[in-house]
């Protein structure tokens, strides 16, 4: 696999002409994982979609690993290249787990089989919930569902906003799984959590506020 990262550099963001955080810089290369850190109202959601090109910057640019050149402020690599999970999950209520996944990857213009897309609800504990609406499940099992959707993805950078949020005990060490597989496989993870996700290898933590420390 090529080499490639992932470059934030000095970026900024305001909100209601508030700074929430400035001069934040960091690079995360294939086959590592950073953390993103901080309180309540710090700017975490809102840089990764800076990072997923959802939102502007105040300053700064984010150069991506299909790119010799920065973006512009509202440009975002397709699918191939990243997959982002926030906190509205993107999931259609009415359609079954199944179908939800099917959906996206047409969505997205990838093949998808439904044997495909029930193998990962399987991979995922889902098997039994994989043919109900969406809007039957609990919180934490769309949030399977969503993640999910990152074993059909070929994107090499997941980009996730509390991925374990609703998670019980089992199906937290199963996206730990996941995170784990998808670094050590030389993809990259980019992510927010209140919890300590646990990944080995390179990586890094990122508290807003204070300066990039590596893992």
């Amino acid at each position: 696999m090529a080499s490639w990262v992932l470059t934030a550099m000095d970026l900024a963001c305001q909100k209601a002409q508030r700074t929430l955080f400035e001069g934040v810089s960091f690079s995360v290369p294939a086959g590592s994982w950073l953390h993103i850190e901080g309180g309540n109202g710090c700017g975490k959601t809102s840089l990764l979609r800076i990072l997923c090109g959802l939102s502007p910057a105040a300053c700064g640019q984010v150069q991506w690993p299909s790119s010799s050149s920065p973006q512009s402020p509202f440009s975002r690599p397709d699918r191939s290249v990243l997959h982002y999970i926030g906190h509205a999950l993107g999931l259609k209520p009415d359609l079954t787990a199944c179908e939800n996944l099917c959906a996206d990857a047409q969505v997205s213009g990838l093949a998808l089989s439904r044997q495909q897309a029930l193998q990962a609800l399987a991979a995922q504990g889902l098997q039994s919930r994989a043919h109900l609406p969406v809007r039957v499940l609990s919180q934490g099992q769309r949030q399977g569902v969503a993640l999910a959707r990152l074993r059909t993805s070929p994107a090499r950078l997941w980009i996730l906003d509390e991925p374990l949020v609703g998670l019980d005990v089992q199906a937290t060490a199963t996206a730990r799984a996941l995170l784990q597989s998808h670094v050590d496989a030389g993809g990259a993870v980019v992510m927010t959590s209140h919890h300590d996700v646990g990944l080995q290898g390179p990586g890094a933590r990122l508290h807003l506020g204070r300066e990039v420390g590596r893992a």
